[in-house]
């Protein structure tokens, strides 16, 4: 018998296990929660593990500021060796004896820290012509890609047991972990391929307040609830509002309202009414809030 399912909203924080697939992972959490809709930020590889934000119901309006938010990861590298696709689920193409000891590997993590362009991988889920790159790579096609601006916060070396290598990585939306491994690799003489990598932090959020989904299936469904957290976690980092119920009412009618601020911030506004319920997100434009995501006045959690 088919599930009902429900207009639940809110964030789980999802502790994704290897070998799964990210779309495999969001669609386990969203059948058990029994969630109507259900959406993730930012795809993980089947190798990788760790920290993946699923966004139910309303959350999925507001995805995107997950989307867009820098991450961190552990990451294992083994040096030596290259494979096709970065990491140990490929074959490898190339090795070398050419190991680097500690100092020249730290001077090469030295070296990719700030602001630095990256080339996307062929094996990844970008687009081309409407085909995954990673659909053309099996076929033996290379696809010419553009670098990509992104930006290293830090890189440190957690583990030096060579070939073996780990590293704590804190970046920008958009880095490929498997491409700076080979091009730090690169820069110290080597070649290098993962064979490990679990996301530990994403906009905020950390991997030690996160489920796996085996220990979520093991709770009822009271308990399973008690992990979903609400609508607005995600979008703390923005300033609040609190505005009256006619207010509120004119922003639910697509209209905009007067605001009066002390200076002109032109960030997005969390809005909330007079009983501290989320309403969504607003933009000022010179002293007037318009409208960029509202909640559905129809949800059974927020």
């Amino acid at each position: 018998m088919k599930k009902d399912f429900r207009k639940i909203s809110g964030v789980l924080l999802l502790d994704k296990a290897t070998g799964v697939s990210s779309n495999t992972a969001l669609q386990q959490v969203r059948r058990l929660l029994q969630a109507q809709k259900a959406g993730h930020t930012g795809v993980l590889d089947p190798l990788a593990t760790g920290l993946l934000p699923i966004c139910l119901g309303e959350a999925t309006k507001f995805a995107q500021y997950l989307l867009d938010a820098d991450k961190a990861y552990i990451a294992t590298l083994k040096l030596g060796e290259k494979t096709a696709t970065g990491d140990s689920e490929g074959e490898i193409i190339a090795t070398t004896d050419h190991i680097p000891d500690e100092q020249s590997f730290q001077a090469a993590c030295n070296a990719f820290l700030g602001e630095i362009e990256q080339t996307p991988p062929m094996y990844s889920a970008l687009k081309f012509q409407g085909k995954a790159l990673y659909e053309y790579a099996r076929q033996g096609v290379e696809i010419e890609r553009k670098k990509r601006q992104i930006t290293i916060h830090k890189i440190d070396i957690l583990a030096y047991q060579p070939p073996f290598v780990q590293i704590f990585v804190a970046c920008s939306k958009g880095t490929y972990i498997r491409t700076l491994a080979e091009d730090m690799a690169a820069f110290s003489g080597s070649l290098a391929h993962l064979t490990a990598l679990r996301r530990t932090q994403t906009a905020g959020f950390l991997l030690e307040n996160s489920i796996t989904f085996n220990a979520l299936q093991a709770l009822d469904k009271q308990e399973q609830e008690k992990y979903i957290l609400p609508v607005d976690c995600m979008l703390q980092h923005f300033p609040e509002i609190r505005l009256p119920e006619n207010d509120i009412l004119a922003l639910q009618q697509g209209k905009s309202v007067q605001f009066e601020l002390n200076q002109d911030i032109i960030c997005p506004f969390r809005v909330y009414d007079t009983k501290n319920n989320f309403i969504g997100l607003v933009k000022n434009f010179s002293g007037s809030l318009k409208v960029l995501r509202l909640m559905s006045l129809e949800t059974d959690k927020v």
